[in-house]
């Protein structure tokens, strides 16, 4: 049986759109705290409501969180439980209650974490990213707003080998999109409106990204997940020559070239030199001309 200990901050996440996604802990701490701290009362109002919860709400944003982490350190030594909640989602990640973590814990207070919802998992499991190795992923959350900054994040995104998760606000993600050009055919997962009515998930290219926004009114709508997919690994050299002779086998020499190259990420120039050598010298023979 769970404990719900006094004097504990506990950090509860809360649905990111659907309102069925709630914990079943989740709807018990909250009934349970003597207050609930909130990044929008508003918002977390008309939340509680759905579930026919009211308490005192406490605002706790990113104008005013040093400040009022010190009023609800007070109220944790006085042995109340405090739950905090952000607008949507697990807390302290992109939205505010990382200074009140620690602040909370500065004051030797404990910390209890309630896991939920959370837009990044969630879009990462329909990505279909297999993890390999240490690959893994790395949580980017918002670029830059201004063009030349998020310009040169998106440059330094070339570097990265790794998938990257990104935020966008939707007044903002055709300019991202348009960023997110020059990163060419790597992978991009989109994710809008996730777990609401309209949701919305697809793949496309990075080069590709403006495109599929343009091809629809309302794809413009609602707040975006990106998911980048991994740099495509370039295979050992032998590795590219050993794929691209089992393909000469059957493949004309131009078509064997461009599949070997995307399979093993080699460039395709230097696959085609080795092509012409291996065919100069009688060592594969294209089962058509070119």
């Amino acid at each position: 049986m769970q404990h719900y200990p006094e004097s504990t901050l506990y950090v509860v996440a809360t649905p990111i759109g659907n309102l069925a996604d709630i914990s079943l802990r989740a709807l018990h701490l909250l009934q349970l705290a003597s207050v609930i701290a909130c990044e929008d009362t508003r918002h977390t109002q008309g939340l509680l409501r759905q579930y026919g919860i009211e308490k005192t709400l406490l605002p706790v944003h990113q104008h005013n969180e040093a400040e009022a982490a010190v009023g609800i350190v007070e109220r944790l030594q006085r042995g109340e439980r405090v739950a905090y909640v952000s607008d949507a989602g697990t807390p302290a990640v992109s939205d505010p209650g990382a200074r009140l973590v620690a602040a909370v814990r500065a004051a030797g207070l404990r910390v209890l974490p309630l896991p939920g919802a959370s837009s990044v998992t969630t879009a990462l499991s329909a990505a279909g990213i297999a993890q390999h190795g240490d690959s893994g992923f790395i949580f980017a959350g918002f670029l830059p707003s201004k063009a030349g900054e998020r310009d040169q994040a998106v440059t330094g995104l070339l570097a990265e080998a790794r998938a990257v998760v990104i935020l966008e606000a939707p007044h903002r993600i055709e300019a991202l999109a348009l960023a997110m050009a020059p990163l060419g055919q790597r992978l991009i997962t989109i994710g809008r409106e996730l777990t609401k009515q309209f949701e919305e998930i697809a793949t496309v290219t990075a080069d590709g990204f403006a495109a599929w926004l343009a091809a629809g009114a309302q794809r413009t709508r609602g707040e975006f997940v990106l998911v980048l997919h991994p740099a495509a690994q370039a295979l050992p050299a032998d590795d590219g020559s050993r794929v691209l002779i089992l393909l000469l086998a059957q493949l004309p020499l131009k078509t064997a070239v461009k599949l070997a190259a995307d399979i093993t990420g080699a460039p395709r120039n230097e696959l085609y030199e080795t092509a012409l050598k291996l065919k100069n010298e009688g060592l594969v023979s294209p089962s058509n001309k070119d």
